[in-house]
């Protein structure tokens, strides 16, 4: 079964944040979780306000405003 942090650990290493992922992690968010997960979760966040972490999802909504 795929946690939180496995999510968010792809995430970071790659720098961009899928719309499958956010998805996936929707989904994991329902469920219960660790505190190893919400810290994994609030770095994910963290680094996405930072621009550490682009966002699928943020880049498509942009090509659709332009």
């Amino acid at each position: 079964m795929t946690r939180i942090r496995d999510v968010v650990h792809q995430a970071l290493a790659t720098g961009y944040l899928t719309v499958e992922a956010e998805n996936q992690l929707r989904h994991l968010l329902t469920t219960r979780y660790d505190l190893e997960d919400f810290n994994a979760f609030m770095s994910l966040q963290e680094a996405a306000m930072n621009g550490q972490v682009k966002q699928e999802s943020r880049e498509r909504s942009v090509k659709c405003e332009v």
